[in-house]
């Protein structure tokens, strides 16, 4: 379908440009949010007498999203989920998780499409994305996705998780190496035997 942008769409064009897109995309999201017309002669004629109106809305959208930078780039976006023994996920992240997480520890509001993911997350760890606050203001964030806060905060602290065969590898090495600390410590603190002299045997 052959619509006119009514403001600027990342990876798609900029305000005023004519793009052919999907049908479904069109009827789905463009056109419903108000973000480009159908193409026709007519739609053409208005856009041109409303471009200023809407090149004046565009840059207000612009310094609202720039407003925003701080609070997006702080936000911590951590994301505890089931896993399995070899740190897949039950279910996955979506894009749609992120958007409503940001909405919740940094009071931003976001649509799904605006959180440039690419692909849903299915495993344990921290992944890189950016959130489309606007075109033209781009913020890079981390996602950091785990089981529990604790391996929350060791991903935050660069640490990298073990599972399945490596982690019992891991906390069985461990294990060892404290029992032989602790019957180290035993052997340094175990009081020496007083070693008693014989005495001699009374002459007869």
């Amino acid at each position: 379908m052959k619509v006119i942008l009514t403001e600027k769409i990342t990876k798609l064009g900029n305000i005023g440009d004519t793009v052919d897109v999907k049908t479904g995309f069109a009827r789905n999201y463009l056109l419903p949010m108000g973000k480009a017309m159908r193409w026709s002669r007519e739609n053409i004629a208005l856009f041109e007498a409303k471009k200023a109106e809407l090149q004046a809305r565009q840059e207000a959208a612009r310094k609202a999203a720039e407003s925003n930078v701080d609070a997006v780039k702080n936000a911590k976006l951590y994301m505890i989920r089931q896993a399995g023994d070899t740190g897949q996920l039950y279910g996955s992240v979506s894009t749609r998780d992120i958007a409503r997480m940001l909405k919740e520890v940094a009071n931003v509001n976001v649509e799904s499409a605006q959180v440039m993911l690419g692909a849903p997350i299915k495993s344990v760890g921290v992944f890189d994305t950016q959130i489309a606050l606007h075109p033209d203001v781009i913020v890079p964030v981390k996602i950091y996705v785990a089981q529990s806060q604790d391996e929350i905060d060791a991903l935050v602290a660069g640490k990298v998780l073990t599972f399945g065969a490596q982690k019992a590898a891991e906390e069985k090495a461990t294990a060892e190496s404290n029992e032989n600390a602790a019957e180290t410590v035993s052997t340094d603190t175990e009081p020496a035997q007083e070693s008693v002299a014989e005495k001699p045997a009374d002459a007869e």
